[in-house]
């Protein structure tokens, strides 16, 4: 059997043709008056609301997204020496840290876990919690 010589098993449905007189004539179903009776007019989509809220600036900028990047004390102690210098680039160089396009996140060291290990921390901010542990293991903070 071929393309051409296959056979519908049943009649097409016509379609309803409203509007033309008979038992589906002038308003066919769609009211008298208004926005949803007339010929074309169609509702906003949702998605319209959405794009219009967008603020019209140059470029897409993520709400609530922060260029800080945050490591804490205990994850610290696991990668790092003895003495070591713990900065946003040495923290790159060891691949725990990725840029932002071509910049480097600022990076803040969070209280969270055990510091037995002197360090000397750079370039970073560093909450008061973390500030003391540092401190008390015999480390600095510039």
């Amino acid at each position: 059997m071929q393309i051409h010589q296959v056979r519908k098993t049943h009649k097409a449905r016509k379609a309803k043709r409203v509007g033309r007189g008979g038992k589906r004539g002038t308003y066919s179903g769609r009211g008298m008056k208004g926005q949803k009776s007339r010929a074309g007019a169609r509702f906003q989509p949702r998605i319209r609301e959405v794009i219009k809220r967008y603020p019209k600036l140059r470029g897409y900028k993520r709400s609530g997204y922060s260029d800080t990047v945050a490591f804490n004390v205990g994850f610290l102690e696991e990668h790092f020496e003895k003495g070591e210098t713990i900065k946003p680039a040495t923290l790159a160089e060891k691949r725990l840290l990725g840029t932002i396009g071509k910049r480097m996140p600022a990076v803040k060291i969070l209280g969270t876990g055990e510091l037995t290990k002197a360090f000397h921390v750079e370039q970073c901010q560093v909450s008061q919690s973390a500030k003391e542990k540092i401190e008390k293991a015999g480390g600095s903070i510039t």
